[in-house]
């Protein structure tokens, strides 16, 4: 009987069940078996009347070798069949085999990680080669393998991003004895090896990793605000965001060497994540006050920038309200890696720094189902609550809408009237078990709102990051949507920002300019797309608008064309009359525009009202100078991030050098941390 009629006698017969036992005793005799085999078969040693038998002797070894393999090989579930180089024998020339085990844990791959191997991303299956013996291993190569090329079976089973399906392998070929390089590798699916080891033969291992390389974080879609003519529409109205997830999120994209998705990428929060020297109030009672400054605008010749700036009234630690927070942590299955769950927990240690001892941590979390972990503790118990902390393990599916109701539940029954009744939730985003309807969830989280209740939204990791949801929830719940991935991005949201993610000052900031026709043709609002609000809506109190923190600082910025300027982009129109024409007289020439600004403080259901105009000499003062230009550089990086259709000429460049000329007093480092990521923006275009 030959080899191959053997093996095909073999494929016939039905699998045994895997008995872990035999499948040891298979390996290591299979193991002991390689390393008894000489180096090289015509060097044998033997008395001459055993001669005549080598050839005969040497088949039959190589003949029980394969066999022992071939059982060895079925004798494995299908999900481990699956042969690696190993460590040499006793004989440098001849390599051994051994069993790869999939239950290590994989070590997270970044996309710079990825991006710095050679990536051949179409490719058909590698053609037969032989790899000589070299002295040392040359570095290890990934081949990714594009999906459609994957088997069927490898794609429609690969549910989890972490643990994707493995197609079952067909059987080795049989081992020869006078070969000693790989004739053929088979790619078995889109698992990734985390070991590495020594082998005597240059080796090229190829994964099928398209899998794992999807970016499956979703964003809201938005398009860019368009320009519009101040004779037909003079009248912008948007609610105030304090959110900064965007930055973070476009921060660790970079941090990867790649790009960030354009939906992604939210000017106005990319511009709010810096502090700016905007005066603050003196009184809770009036909570802010507006500065305007006009400046040109570097990527528009013959236009100009108004910068709205807002810093809330921040305050003394001895005058915060008590707090009643509630933890909600999302546990599921999708935060089993270390930039979710184990950031998450050390994220809330911190927070428990921010608080006073008399202020009480309550911990909710949820799976495929919710539960109580902690009732309402004093932060003086400190210990107890990182026990609590420290106790947690990820699994299951996402149950988030019973998780934020019983945190609800929890809220209520441990309300504070005259404190902070919060509720923080961290989470991917991911809700997959209950209610999952985005709108569903707004209206719970409406309605306790209404009750005194708010809701922060706290983002981790990415590859399952639901961005539009952690929107919603936040937005809604008048909290801030923040995204977590660092622990020192932890610190400056918990810690240095505390206050302003745990105290309200202002509820339902609404902003509205009116434009005077007579001085501008033209105005864009540069981000706030997700903000904008209709014009009835900025005088309606039932109308929710976005939240001001204690501290917190809020920055708009218009661009607009000047009436006259040789920079419209809109030509004046042949027929216009009545309301369609400039007023003349109507408005004061030396106005812009004017600002009103709605707000309500915490506790009250009617809004206040502030308005300043825009006033045409305005300009920008020496104290604020630096945070003009730096905010105004960081604008313009965002809308080059997005595609760049209204920055006419601006570079990466030109943002670089705008970056490094205003970095001014940066005691954390943030901006030039900014600085560092223009450059990574540069390389990951290609820019030199």
């Amino acid at each position: 009987m030959n080899t191959h009629s053997f093996e095909h006698e073999l494929k016939q017969l039905a699998a045994p069940p895997p008995d872990p036992a035999a499948r040891e005793r298979a390996r290591r005799a299979a193991l002991e078996e390689f390393q008894r085999r000489p180096g090289t078969v015509h060097q044998l040693h033997s008395p001459r009347r055993w001669r005549p038998l080598g050839p005969w002797s040497s088949g039959l070894a190589a003949a029980s070798i394969a066999a022992v393999g071939v059982a060895v090989y079925w004798l494995l579930p299908p999900e481990e069949r699956v042969l690696a180089i190993g460590e040499p024998a006793t004989s440098p020339s001849v390599p051994t085999y051994t069993e790869l085990k999939h239950d290590e844990p994989e070590p997270p791959q970044s996309s710079t990680a990825r991006a710095e191997r050679s990536a051949i991303t179409t490719a058909p299956p590698p053609p037969k080669m032989e790899l000589p013996a070299v002295e040392t291993p040359p570095p290890v190569m990934d081949i990714m393998i594009p999906q459609e090329s994957l088997p069927a079976s490898a794609i429609s089973n690969a549910t989890d991003r972490t643990r994707p399906a493995v197609a079952p392998a067909p059987p080795p070929p049989p081992l020869q004895a006078s070969t000693r390089a790989l004739e053929e590798v088979q790619v078995t699916g889109s698992r990734r090896v985390s070991r590495e080891f020594d082998s005597p033969m240059a080796v090229t291992t190829i994964i099928a990793d398209t899998l794992e390389s999807e970016n499956r974080d979703k964003f809201q879609h938005f398009d860019v605000n368009p320009v519009k003519r101040a004779a037909e529409e003079p009248v912008s109205t948007f609610s105030a965001d304090v959110d900064t997830a965007s930055y973070s999120y476009v921060r660790r994209q970079l941090d990867d060497g790649v790009l960030p998705p354009a939906d992604a990428v939210r000017v106005e929060e990319m511009v709010n994540y810096f502090d700016y020297a905007w005066p603050a109030p003196a009184s809770r009672s009036a909570p802010f006050q507006p500065t305007i400054t006009v400046s040109d605008s570097p990527w528009g010749t013959g236009k100009k920038l108004v910068h709205i700036g807002i810093r809330g009234f921040d305050l003394p630690a001895a005058r915060r309200p008590d707090v009643n927070l509630v933890l909600l942590l999302d546990v599921s299955g999708s935060m089993n890696s270390p930039d979710k769950l184990p950031l998450a927990q050390r994220s809330m240690a911190l927070l428990l720094d921010s608080l006073k001892p008399t202020d009480t941590v309550a911990i909710v979390v949820y799976a495929g189902a919710a539960g109580q972990v902690l009732a309402p503790t004093p932060v003086r118990e400190k210990q107890a609550i990182l026990d609590a902390l420290g106790s947690l393990r990820p699994g299951g599916s996402t149950a988030g809408a019973a998780g934020i109701q019983l945190a609800y539940e929890l809220a209520g029954r441990s309300f504070r009237k005259d404190g902070v009744n919060r509720i923080l939730l961290a989470t991917d985003g991911d809700f997959n078990v209950g209610i999952t309807d985005r709108e569903a969830l707004k209206s719970l989280v409406e309605r306790e709102r209404d009750k005194g209740v708010f809701l922060s939204v706290l983002g981790f990791g990415q590859g399952n990051y639901r961005d539009e949801m952690a929107q919603t929830l936040a937005q809604n719940g008048n909290g801030v949507a923040a995204y977590i991935d660092t622990l020192n991005e932890a610190r400056k949201v918990l810690v240095e920002q505390a206050s302003a993610a745990l105290f309200t000052i202002a509820k339902d900031v609404k902003l509205q300019v009116e434009f005077n026709p007579a001085t501008v043709a033209e105005y864009r609002l540069v981000g706030y797309e997700s903000r904008g609000l209709n014009r009835e809506d900025f005088n309606n109190d039932q109308v929710d608008a976005g939240d001001i923190g204690a501290g917190h600082v809020v920055t708009a910025i218009y661009e607009i064309t000047p009436a006259g300027s040789s920079a419209q982009l809109i030509d004046e129109r042949r027929y216009a009359t009545g309301t369609d024409a400039p007023p003349r007289g109507r408005v004061a020439p030396g106005e812009y525009g004017y600002l009103r600004i709605r707000y309500k403080l915490p506790d009250s259901t009617r809004s206040r009202l502030i308005e300043s105009p825009i006033r045409t000499r305005a300009s920008v003062p020496a104290a604020l100078r630096q945070d003009v230009q730096f905010s105004t550089a960081v604008a313009g990086f965002a809308q080059l991030l997005r595609g760049g259709r209204y920055t006419g000429g601006l570079s990466f460049e030109d943002v670089l050098r705008e970056a490094q000329a205003s970095r001014g007093e940066d005691p954390y480092g943030y901006r030039a941390e900014f600085v560092q990521l223009v450059r990574r923006a540069m390389q990951a275009r290609g820019i030199q």
